[in-house]
């Protein structure tokens, strides 16, 4: 009768060699084993991250407290909803989360036609924030991300941000448009992973308007605490709508240099 090594009896898990590993990446490798299986540690660690994803995707925005924290920071702040009436419809439906619900578009027009005789000038960005696909990304950092983009921006005109709800990116492309506003910035809760489920992206778009592509938006992803630092992807929203408002162009079109981190019109023609 064959009897198992001593290493395999004395310690239930055996441990992969590749854990070293493991210090450089939240991908889940080198996970060991016991008998044929996966440690129970890990079984129960993956079931934790795939009900925040859940949790993340499912779980409303908070959208007051979120009004509140913005406000407390001294943002006026609007409010807006798509077409897609709950969450089961977003989901669905992801062309309703690109436009915005029929009372929203009028109160929103109304409010960015008051807002502009208010301030007489052009309005250069306009800051959406939305739901998306993490409202835990968006109640966790939103608040904190725009605080350490604020400063950042003060040569600009803004309009107030709005907070949208059941909102896909290109959203923000039909908000911009009624603001008449040279860009657009929708920082956005990110589809949730199993090792990330409160990651915040920002697109930027120059000159939005309704049919705009993702060819034509700049994206900074992974925002977080554990991924890209706050204050670190602010800077670079920062330096890509000074750019972006330079150039006068979005996307594909603009190249980035990595010599000298900067970013140029590309010789390649856009669309």
């Amino acid at each position: 009768m064959k009897t198992l090594p001593d290493e395999v009896r004395d310690t239930p898990v055996i441990r992969d060699s590749w854990g070293e590993l493991r210090r450089f990446t939240d991908a889940r490798l080198a996970l060991g084993r016991s008998g044929a299986s996966l440690p129970t540690r890990e079984v129960l660690a993956f079931d934790l991250a795939h009900a925040q994803a859940r949790d993340a995707v499912h779980l409303p925005l908070d959208a007051a407290a979120l009004i509140a924290s913005l406000n407390a920071d001294g943002w006026p702040v609007l409010q807006a909803h798509s077409r897609a009436s709950e969450r089961s419809a977003y989901l669905a439906r992801p062309d309703w989360g690109r436009r915005l619900a029929a009372e929203s578009a009028v109160l929103l027009a109304e409010l960015a036609d008051k807002f502009a005789r208010e301030i007489n000038v052009g309005i250069d960005i306009v800051i959406v924030i939305g739901d998306g696909l993490s409202s835990t990304a968006v109640q966790r950092h939103a608040a904190s991300l725009l605080a350490e983009l604020s400063p950042l921006l003060a040569a600009f005109a803004l309009a107030p941000i709005v907070v949208a709800t059941q909102a896909r990116v290109a959203l923000a492309d039909e908000i911009g448009e009624l603001f008449g506003a040279r860009l657009t910035i929708c920082i956005i809760g990110e589809r949730p992973g199993l090792s990330a489920a409160d990651s915040l992206g920002a697109y930027l778009t120059h000159a939005p308007k309704i049919g705009r592509n993702d060819g034509e938006r700049n994206c900074i992803s992974n925002i977080r605490p554990a991924g890209l630092p706050l204050r670190t992807a602010a800077i670079e929203i920062a330096e890509l709508a000074h750019a972006i408002l330079d150039k006068k162009l979005s996307g594909v079109a603009l190249r980035f240099d990595p010599n000298d981190h900067s970013l140029t019109q590309s010789s390649a023609p856009a669309g």
